[in-house]
């Protein structure tokens, strides 16, 4: 059989990864186009604390999942989308939760879920892509950055500690989020949405690991070593995996959904003990455009019961002190109705945090409704504050290095 050619750049690399390869898996030796630095995981802990980050991908309309029903100008707006006091669940005298979102609304009651209202940022930008990389690296509307909020935690929480195998942080997507990016490489890993584990993947490392690969120049050199037992570490991490969620037995039932399948893996994985810091989940179809109210109702369904059997199962495994959930979309939508029964994009929405050790049900101000027609509210909490929170009161980093300023601390945590 001819000799195969691994990747010889770091796009190309990164590349192969976002296929559903589990790569990244850094150790030994750093090639020339990769930075000449070792790090290694966090030291794994039984209390360790962990972030799992859900993305509502599309740009979720934040006031059809809170919902001011008690607002004239929000009937205004919606002639058809809006829903009334009957069709939602009360949080408030003026604010309730679309009735999809039953198991969350009973997660709130309980005091596992908080809701930070109007999130956005200043400048918006409403390209799906721009603003999630905003999002994602957090920063400016005006600023670009290489690496993620995520990526740049690892670079703090990484640095300096002892080495293991397990990677630092998990997706469960269609890409390597752009948050995970850090200025020094790190040991990541990526399943397919809905995927139980990794037997291609598997054997797609396997060929490249162990049959003899060259960069394509003919010899073996210091890039093809490297990139070889990456894979090699790669095979071993994903039949760690495969071997983890193989023998996963959750306690509790999760929905047939690919969210919620995703949400079992990732409730596997932590329960085996790993020393993972951030898991990653996405659920896409918020772009409605038209025709908004059945397909925003079924995922938002999909969203409740999905987050809700993942926090029975951790609480159920003992798990539940450990893991801070929080949702991000990168925009809303605006606040009237378009002439198709959707809406269009828009800035800011509510997101959701969940956990044991949530403080308060509500965070932030409810958006003013007192806009003109195809005008956009204004963000009341600025995301960054919401990261910040986390990083600090969480993860334990020094968030404003992080994010690069400082930024309020909320409530949710304490």
């Amino acid at each position: 059989m001819p000799s195969l050619l691994l990747p010889s750049t770091r796009r190309e690399f990164l590349h192969l990864s976002s296929k559903g390869v589990g790569l990244l898996a850094f150790s030994r030796f750093a090639p020339q186009f990769l930075v000449q630095t070792s790090l290694t995981a966090p030291k794994p802990e039984k209390d360790r604390k962990i972030l799992v980050l859900v993305q509502l991908a599309g740009g979720n309309d934040g006031l059809n999942t809170v919902v001011p029903f008690s607002d004239p100008a929000y009937h205004s707006l919606r002639p058809t989308l809006a829903l009334d006091q009957k069709d939602v669940l009360p949080l408030n005298d003026s604010l309730g939760f679309h009735s999809a979102c039953a198991p969350l609304h009973a997660l709130l009651n309980e005091g596992r879920l908080g809701i930070v209202q109007n999130v956005g940022y200043p400048n918006p930008n409403r390209s799906h892509f721009r603003s999630t990389e905003i999002w994602e690296t957090a920063t400016a509307s005006d600023e670009t950055a290489a690496s993620g909020w995520i990526g740049r935690y690892l670079d703090n929480a990484c640095a300096g500690a002892p080495a293991a195998a397990d990677p630092d942080a998990v997706h469960i997507s269609a890409e390597v989020p752009q948050s995970f990016g850090g200025v020094h490489p790190h040991n990541t890993y990526g399943l397919a949405l809905g995927a139980r584990a990794g037997k291609n993947d598997s054997a797609l490392l396997e060929r490249l690991a162990t049959q003899g690969a060259y960069t394509g120049h003919g010899q073996p050199d210091t890039n093809h070593d490297f990139l070889r037992a990456t894979l090699m570490d790669s095979l071993v991490s994903e039949k760690k995996i495969q071997r983890i969620l193989d023998a996963n037995k959750p306690e509790a039932t999760y929905p047939a959904s690919p969210f919620a399948q995703a949400l079992r893996n990732v409730g596997g994985l932590i329960a085996a003990g790993l020393s993972t810091r951030v898991y990653f989940v996405s659920l896409g179809g918020f772009d409605t455009h038209a025709n908004q109210s059945n397909p925003h109702a079924n995922l938002l369904r999909q969203l409740s019961e999905g987050l809700a059997a993942f926090q029975k199962d951790l609480t159920a495994r003992g798990l539940d002190g450990q893991v801070l959930t929080m949702t991000f979309s990168e925009f809303g939508r605006r606040p009237n109705e378009n002439q198709s029964g959707g809406t269009d994009h828009g800035t800011a929405a509510p997101l959701f945090v969940m956990g044991k050790q949530i403080h308060g049900p509500m965070h932030g101000t409810a958006p003013n409704l007192a806009v003109e027609k195809n005008a956009d509210l204004t963000y009341s909490t600025d995301f960054r504050s919401v990261y910040a929170t986390v990083l600090d009161r969480w993860l334990d980093c020094p968030a404003d290095t992080i994010l690069g300023a400082r930024h309020e601390r909320l409530g949710f945590l304490g």
